[in-house]
């Protein structure tokens, strides 16, 4: 089957070893997996905070920074913080081509905190292939969760290093998107209360080799959000441009903090993020996997045109090409970078006056925003911005200038 290139979510260094159990001496794993099981009953324990939707802006400098301690959090492969009802983390991948090497990531909270859950687990995987989330996957299914699966079907159903052959022997139920577009969502649904989404999808790969953020919410009508796309996808069949635009609390405020959700292609994602950054006051910084979009380019050359601080960091495979952003952004100007990752910098973010984070699976390109599944969340938080921040910085020290581009 022939599939669009531009919004593919990483690139394949793995054989058929790459599912195999992932090795951390014992002691190791032991203390790392007692830490993350209480950071991630913190984040997902208890009744969850349900605010109504409010007309308070997606996006406002106006309110007050959040109070309270950010509380750090380190693994042997990954790096994060929590406060309040958020937890975000960050790879820290290996550089090594050796699946031995690899233990401690950001795998590690994760399958915490699907052993936390009691109910029901849905999650949506483009692709599937980490042992340490399968085994947590098999472990709930065990225990009598209520586990369902949705995925791609040539990246996730099909493909060679796919472990979800394991899910569906123990009796998971899987439902795979045929479609030459993308099912490209990462997320997970724990006891509907708890939501984990980002850029990182649950292989080896983005877990111990590629630059990902995966961002936990503990939100009762972020999950319905989340909900409500995953049984279109798996109770009704509905992908792509035949989804209906029924996200049930676009914007709505937790703890405070307000947050915006969209579901692509139907909630329009692009132009929601396009907003934000042509609402951008002091500064934008981007990460990208992929940039190819015309009218964000425009916003974000816009911006700097108008005396805004911006800046990014490109993922060096593909950014050179005619379609991409690099060119005509480092011809105008704009500060920009590629990544410094021997494999790949998988990000999808944008961070607009260092309090304004904008992840999720979404893609800047026409294939995220025309034809694939996506979700794209928006959070007014300086503090997890900061977080965000700094993961920018350790990317942009690594990364260097490119070298071998000719403006006109």
């Amino acid at each position: 089957m022939t599939r669009k290139s531009s919004g593919t979510s990483s690139r394949k260094t793995t054989g058929k070893g790459s599912s195999q159990q992932l090795t951390l001496p014992g002691l190791i794993t032991a203390l790392v997996v007692g830490i993350a099981a209480l950071v991630i009953n913190q984040c997902s324990g208890g009744t969850p905070v349900t605010t109504p939707p409010t007309p308070t802006p997606t996006v406002s400098a106006q309110l007050p920074p959040a109070t309270g301690d950010v509380q750090l959090i380190e693994l042997p492969m990954g790096t994060g913080a929590q406060q309040g009802f958020w937890q975000v983390f960050f790879t820290i991948p290996s550089r090594s081509r050796n699946p031995a090497d690899y233990g401690g990531g950001v795998d590690i909270p994760v399958a915490a905190a699907i052993d936390a859950t009691q109910r029901t687990l849905d999650f949506a995987a483009f692709e599937f292939n980490n042992a340490v989330i399968t085994e947590a996957i098999l472990r709930a299914k065990a225990r009598g969760v209520q586990v369902r699966m949705v995925t791609d079907s040539e990246h996730g159903l099909e493909d060679e290093d796919s472990t979800v052959d394991q899910l569906i022997a123990a009796g998971i139920p899987v439902v795979a998107d045929t479609r030459t577009a993308f099912m490209h969502d990462k997320f997970m649904i724990l006891d509907g209360a708890t939501v984990v989404t980002g850029s990182w999808n649950f292989t080896v790969n983005d877990t111990y080799r590629n630059n990902n953020n995966v961002l936990i919410l503990r939100s009762r009508n972020a999950a319905l959000n989340y909900q409500a796309e995953f049984d279109e996808m798996f109770v009704n069949g509905q992908f792509g441009p035949r989804s209906p635009r029924n996200t049930p609390f676009t914007t709505f405020t937790q703890d405070g903090i307000p947050m915006a959700f969209y579901m692509g292609p139907e909630d329009r994602p692009m132009d929601a993020l396009a907003e934000a950054v042509s609402n951008a006051r002091e500064s934008i910084r981007f990460m990208a996997f992929s940039f190819t979009h015309d009218a964000l380019q425009a916003a974000m050359l816009t911006e700097a045109e108008n005396g805004i601080d911006v800046q990014g960091i490109f993922e060096r495979t593909g950014s050179e090409t005619a379609a991409a952003a690099l060119t005509p952004m480092l011809c105008a100007g704009v500060a920009v970078r590629q990544d410094g990752n021997p494999f790949v910098l998988h990000h999808k973010v944008v961070i607009v006056d260092e309090r304004i984070v904008i992840s999720g699976s979404f893609n800047f390109s026409d294939n995220a925003t025309q034809s694939n599944d996506e979700n794209l969340v928006i959070i007014d938080d300086p503090v997890l911005a900061a977080q965000y921040l700094a993961e920018y910085d350790r990317r942009w020290a690594e990364a260097s200038a490119p070298a071998n581009i000719t403006c006109p």
